[in-house]
C-alpha cells in the first residue's frame, strides 16, 4: 500500500524520490562513511512530514517511547541494531538497566518499556528497569493490557554505580528525557555506559542546535544527489528569551515570523507552489507550557500570547519567558481512512528499525498531530524500507516511498550525531 496523497502523486516529490533510488549507492555509502567518523544516537524517532512538494523532518526525539506500535515483523531487526550497538559499545554486556520515565500511570508507556526489554532481551541481555523517581521505594509488579506485567525497582546507587538490587548493568538504556533536569544519580558514574548521554536530554538540548545541524547535513546531503535542499530542510529561526508578559518581545516575536514567512514564499514562488506558508512556533528546550502552535502571519502570534498565559499557573515572571524556535511549517497530504497522518521513523545504532504513521482525525494538514486523540497505523510500514525496487515509476511503490523516509529520517539522526558531539561538555572544541 502507498500512503494515499491528497495531491496527484507527481511533482518535487516524486522527483526526489527519483532521484533518491537513481542514487543510492552513493547515498548507502556516503552514510557509511559518515558512521565512521560520527557515532549514532543510541536510538531515536523521527517525525517526517510530506508535504507532496517537500518531504523533511520536523521533529527527532532522542528518547523515544512507542515502541509497542512497532509490529512483531519489525522486532528481528531492532533486535539485531541492538546486537549491533551493544557489541561497539560493551562487548562483554551482561546486564542492561532500563531507566524510565517517572510516569507510571501510563500502561501504554509501560507497554513501550515491555517492548524495550524484550529487545534487548533477544538480544542476549539480561534486562531490569530501574526507577528514579522518588514514589518507587520498593519493587512494583504491574499488570499490562495484554496480559503481560512489569516489574519498576528502585535505583540504587553503591561507589559510582547505579543499578537495582542484586543487579549490576555495565550499561544504562536511558528512556527518560531529563525534561525536569539531571538528577544527581545519575551523574559522574563509574565506568558504567550511559545512554544516550546526559547533554542529550532536554535540560541541556535545544531544537535549533538541531535544525542548524540538519540544515548542514541537508546542503551536503542535495549535494550529493544534485537536488535544493530546501525539499529536505524546514527553515526556521529562533528568538531568545521571548517575555510573552512584554509587548516589544512579542512584536519581536511577530516580526521575526514575518521575516520568515518571506523566506518560504520565495521559495514557493520559485517552485510554483499555490499552497499558503505558515511558520510552527514552539519552545526551543521542548517545553510543554508553551505547546505547539501554527500561524500564518506575525500577527497571530496574540493566540499563542494568550495561551502562554492562561497556562501560566506560576505567579513568576520566569514562567512567561521562553527561548522559542521558529519552524517552516510542512503541511502533510498523507490520508489513512481519510485522517490527516505523518510517518514516524524509529531507528536504533545507524538502522532504521521500522516505524507507524501518527494519525489524527480531529487536526488540519498544518497542525501538530503530535496531540490527544492521535492513533498509530503501523501496517503501512509493513514492507522492509531496506529493499527498495529500481525501476519502479516513482509513487507506485510503497518500499520506494518508505526507502526514501527512511533516508530523511538517517540525515536528521546524522544532524543528531553532530549536535551532540558539538554539545558534549566532555569534549574539547576548537575553533
Amino acid at each position: 500500500m502507498v500512503p494515499h496523497l491528497v495531491t496527484a502523486l507527481t511533482g518535487p516529490i516524486n522527483e526526489l524520490e527519483q532521484r533518491i533510488l537513481e542514487s543510492t549507492p552513493a547515498i548507502e555509502r556516503w552514510f557509511r562513511l559518515e558512521w565512521m567518523e560520527h557515532t549514532p544516537p543510541f536510538y531515536c524517532s523521527v517525525d517526517v512530514r510530506n508535504a507532496g512538494f517537500k518531504l523533511a523532518p520536523v521533529e527527532t526525539n532522542l528518547f523515544p517511547d512507542g515502541w509497542n506500535i512497532l509490529t512483531p515483523a519489525m522486532l528481528p531487526l531492532a533486535v539485531q541494531a541492538a546486537m549491533a550497538s551493544i557489541e561497539k559499545i560493551c562487548p562483554e554486556a551482561r546486564n542492561l538497566l532500563i531507566v524510565p520515565e517517572n510516569q507510571t500511570q501510563s500502561t501504554f508507556y509501560l507497554s513501550n518499556l515491555a517492548q524495550l526489554r524484550r529487545v534487548f532481551h533477544m538480544a542476549g541481555l539480561n534486562v531490569r528497569i530501574g526507577s528514579i523517581s522518588p514514589d518507587i521505594k520498593k519493587s512494583v509488579t504491574i499488570a499490562l493490557p495484554d496480559g503481560e506485567s512489569i516489574t519498576l525497582e528502585p535505583v540504587v546507587r553503591n561507589k559510582g554505580r547505579i543499578g537495582v538490587k542484586d543487579f549490576d548493568p555495565c550499561t544504562i538504556l536511558l528512556n527518560n528525557d531529563l525534561r525536569a533536569g539531571v538528577p544527581g544519580i545519575l551523574e559522574d558514574l563509574h565506568q558504567q555506559y550511559l545512554l544516550p548521554p546526559l547533554h542529550a536530554g532536554w535540560s541541556t538540548r535545544r531544537k535549533s542546535n538541531h535544525f542548524k545541524c540538519f540544515e548542514e547535513v541537508s546542503k551536503r546531503f542535495g549535494k550529493l544527489i544534485g537536488v535544493d535542499h530546501w525539499l529536505v530542510n524546514p527553515l526556521f529561526d529562533r528568538c531568545a528569551e521571548v517575555d510573552f508578559s512584554s509587548d516589544d518581545n512579542v512584536q519581536g516575536l511577530a516580526a521575526h515570523i514575518d521575516a520568515l514567512l518571506v523566506k518560504v514564499r520565495k521559495k514557493h514562488k520559485e517552485y510554483g507552489i499555490k499552497e499558503k506558508p505558515f511558520v510552527v512556533v514552539k519552545a526551543d528546550n521542548g517545553d510543554p507550557r508553551m505547546g505547539i502552535v501554527t500561524v500564518r502571519e506575525g500577527k497571530d502570534i496574540e493566540a499563542l500570547r494568550a495561551q502562554v498565559v492562561s497556562r501560566s499557573t506560576d505567579s513568576k515572571k520566569s514562567a512567561l519567558r521562553f527561548d522559542v524556535l521558529l519552524q517552516e511549517g510542512v503541511l502533510t497530504n498523507e490520508r489513512v481512512n481519510d485522517a490527516v497522518a505523518e510517518p514516524v521513523v524509529y531507528m536504533m545504532d545507524r538502522y532504521v528499525v521500522g516505524g507507524f504513521y501518527r494519525v489524527h482525525a480531529g487536526r488540519t494538514v498544518d497542525e501538530n498531530l503530535d496531540a490527544p486523540g492521535s492513533s498509530f497505523v503501523p501496517l503501512a510500514f509493513a514492507e522492509s524500507t531496506h529493499l527498495p525496487q529500481p525501476g519502479v515509476k516513482p509513487g507506485a511503490s510503497a518500499p520506494n516511498r518508505f526507502y526514501m523516509y527512511g533516508v530523511i529520517a538517517r540525515l536528521a539522526m546524522l544532524a543528531a550525531s553532530y549536535e551532540l558531539e558539538a554539545t558534549d561538555p566532555q569534549a574539547e572544541h576548537y575553533a
